[in-house]
């Protein structure tokens, strides 16, 4: 080594010493969320509950058009990191909800991971694990959406390709609507990792509330700047941030601080 090229080491250090330490201060929230109970660690995916929660409207009592988008932990350990999201819609006088979502085994062995069914309550556990709503629309509106949703995710690019991390996967395929129906002005939680997947050659994309932008290499590392989101950091998937326009910060593991949900 030269002495010439001994500063560009040490820069090249000390780059990488700070984002061990990011990496290190993103990791105390997920660790923390699983070291006080926040998640279930025990249980079988295959007889965890699926039951309805009652936090959709019922259709007989609520004629209207409703867009409902959920979150919930996901199964076991991986819950500490992360949720999963999907969408139900329900037209104007129709008796049942549509879920749309991805399913990651559905992908395996070539299949498509994209479901799109009534056959399972809009608004039930993942797995165990209860959902909030993330948002929710209703009335002109919602039926706005509703009629660019199966489109929408008729054209979603990576049906047959999941990956948990960094995308795409379940949170990927929601953000994707989010982009393509600006109408829904989605503004998917923190924990939401995939959401920020972008495929490699493509580093800017709008952010899935459609109130600003996005970077992102491959999802693994990214910055997002919008009046919804406010400004987040996306470090491996892990995201951190403030939000300015309902205050708030954001952290791995926790999620949005105060919650909505």
């Amino acid at each position: 080594m030269t002495i010439a090229s001994l500063p560009a080491a040490t820069a090249l250090l000390r780059i990488a010493s700070w984002v061990a330490g990011l990496v290190a201060l993103f990791l105390c929230g997920p660790v923390l969320t699983l070291a006080f109970g926040g998640v279930g660690l025990h249980g079988d995916w295959r007889t965890a509950s699926n039951r309805p929660t009652g936090l959709a409207p019922a259709p007989a009592r609520h004629p209207e058009a409703i867009v409902q988008v959920y979150a919930s932990r996901t199964f076991g350990w991986r819950g500490a990191f992360a949720v999963h999201t999907w969408i139900a819609a329900k037209p104007a006088h129709a008796s049942r909800y549509t879920r749309y979502e991805v399913i990651g085994w559905r992908a395996l062995g070539g299949g498509s991971a994209l479901s799109i069914s009534d056959a399972q309550a809009p608004d039930a556990e993942w797995y165990g694990a209860r959902p909030w709503i993330v948002d929710e629309v209703s009335g002109p509106r919602a039926e706005a959406v509703i009629a660019k949703l199966p489109e929408a995710a008729a054209s979603y690019p990576w049906a047959t390709t999941y990956r948990v991390w960094p995308g795409p996967n379940s949170n990927t395929f929601v953000a994707w609507l989010g982009r393509a129906i600006p109408e829904l002005e989605l503004l998917l939680p923190p924990l939401a990792i995939g959401k920020d997947y972008l495929p490699l050659g493509d580093f800017v994309a709008r952010a899935p509330s459609g109130t600003g932008y996005q970077i992102s290499l491959g999802g693994v590392a990214g910055l997002t700047v919008a009046r919804d989101e406010g400004l987040e950091l996306n470090l491996f998937g892990l995201v951190a941030g403030i939000e300015l326009r309902h205050p708030a910060l954001k952290f791995p593991g926790f999620g949005r601080i105060p919650s909505m949900g």
